[in-house]
């Protein structure tokens, strides 16, 4: 995937006849950062306090894998990295190479490496390799022969083999800022010589539709300055004349588990409004409300459980008033489904009891029920004593007799914990009741 500022390959023209051909070179690649310190929003990675920092003031840099969104400068740290340590810088992407063309690549490293001169080779995309390709690079980094800079979009802690991870420091990108995207959009205009054509909110709002991307950002601005206007646009008119790029979001990659990781804690964290704009988020993503309807259910027995238990019959019956109507009206089920659960009372006493009675399960696993309470439909089973002693609760001072039920010799576990919250207050008096009936029964 094409990143900020990536370079092409070196010209062969003439000096005096790129002067006239820069106009039409990408603004992008015309604003490329010639140094490190040129590198726009990355300062906490690239500051002496940060690691690529750190490493290049020891002069002990090793491979890394830069791990951001796009647009924010992943190939051109890499190229910069390459001038700065004096080693041959060579790309590839993952989509495009195979096991031969890696071959190819660190045979050319290894003469290169004989030669005198190392090599930086920067794989965009790397998470695309599959593990055996992974595999492929240990034995080069670990010679030498190659310093590996990896560029991912994707969390390398799933898409990368742990080898490759050990042998690799993961440096950690972030989006560009609005400020960031300012600098960037005042490099554009000494660049080009002029303002941009834009009043104050428009200025913002065309930031705003880079949405952290430096590269969508010089393309929109590059977009803009060819426009002719007598005078600056407004944001409205800017609206008419650009659309808002999609957000970036894809259902099968980090972006999807990180906002839906953000739904559920804003509504587990008692907040509609925060928890709405999570929802709304992941449905102008692309979203399927399906899988959200599916997962709004879920927060509604993990997080409030029998504290409200109409929150999950609501949430049913939004996923199924979404399956009437579909999008976009049903959605509106879904979204009032999630304002009523951040605002329900929450208990995970359900979810807690439930996997402490697991983990229980597996400990005892082998472990009889007493035999008081199994069936003895054969003479046989009646000899064994099963069915001996059984007490029908239904015959009992209020229908309750305070026998045991667990396996004979295993000692009675406190599962369920009910909260002082909701419903759940209610089944606590129960429960407790219960509890002081089968002490004084013995059970």
């Amino acid at each position: 995937m094409a990143d900020l500022f990536d370079s092409l390959p070196p010209d062969p023209v003439p000096s005096s006849v790129k002067a006239g051909a820069s106009a039409h070179r990408p603004l992008a690649d015309r604003l490329r950062p010639r140094l490190l310190a040129e590198v726009i929003g990355q300062s906490a990675v690239l500051g002496e306090n940060g690691p690529l920092g750190a490493m290049l003031a020891a002069g002990s840099l090793s491979s890394v894998i830069l791990w951001g969104p796009p647009g924010v400068g992943k190939t051109t740290i890499a190229r910069l990295l390459a001038d700065r340590t004096d080693r041959a810088f060579v790309q590839i992407s993952a989509i495009f190479s195979g096991v031969p063309e890696l071959r190819k690549v660190f045979d050319a490293a290894r003469l290169r490496n004989e030669a005198g001169q190392g090599t930086l080779l920067f794989v965009d995309e790397i998470h695309r390799f599959n593990k055996a390709q992974q595999d492929s690079f240990l034995p080069h980094m670990e010679d030498g022969t190659i310093l590996l800079v990896g560029a991912t979009t994707e969390n390398p802690s799933f898409e990368l083999n742990a080898a490759l991870l050990s042998r690799a420091q993961v440096v950690v990108l972030k989006r560009l800022e609005l400020a960031d995207l300012e600098l960037l959009a005042q490099r554009a205009e000494r660049e080009l010589g002029r303002p941009l054509p834009l009043d104050g909110h428009a200025r913002e709002a065309l930031l705003a539709m880079a949405d952290g991307d430096g590269r969508a950002a010089l393309n929109l601005i590059e977009q803009v300055m060819a426009w002719k206007t007598d005078r600056p646009l407004s944001a409205e008119a800017l609206s008419q004349r650009l659309m808002r790029r999609a957000a970036k979001y894809d259902k099968a990659g980090d972006e999807h588990f990180n906002l839906i990781s953000a739904l559920h804690k804003s509504v587990r964290g008692s907040d509609p409004d925060a928890a709405l704009y999570w929802l709304a988020r992941m449905l102008e993503g692309g979203e399927d409300p399906r899988y959200l309807a599916r997962r709004i259910t879920r927060m509604a027995v993990e997080d409030i459980g029998l504290a409200d238990p109409a929150a999950q019959r609501h949430c049913l019956d939004a996923w199924a008033l979404y399956e009437r109507l579909g999008s976009p009206e049903g959605e509106l089920a879904l979204a009032q489904a999630v304002i009523y659960l951040a605002l329900a009372p929450k208990s995970n006493a359900g979810y807690a009891a439930y996997k402490a009675a697991r983990a229980e399960a597996k400990r005892t696993g082998s472990l009889m029920p007493p035999a008081h309470i199994l069936n003895a439909p054969t003479r046989l089973m009646k000899e064994q004593g099963y069915g001996a002693g059984y007490a029908y609760d239904h015959d009992e001072e209020n229908a309750f007799s305070g026998q045991n039920y667990f396996p004979e010799g295993m000692k009675r576990p406190v599962l369920y914990q009910p909260v002082e919250r909701g419903f759940e207050r209610e089944l606590k008096k129960r429960l407790d009741w219960f509890v002081t009936q089968r002490l004084r029964r013995g059970g």
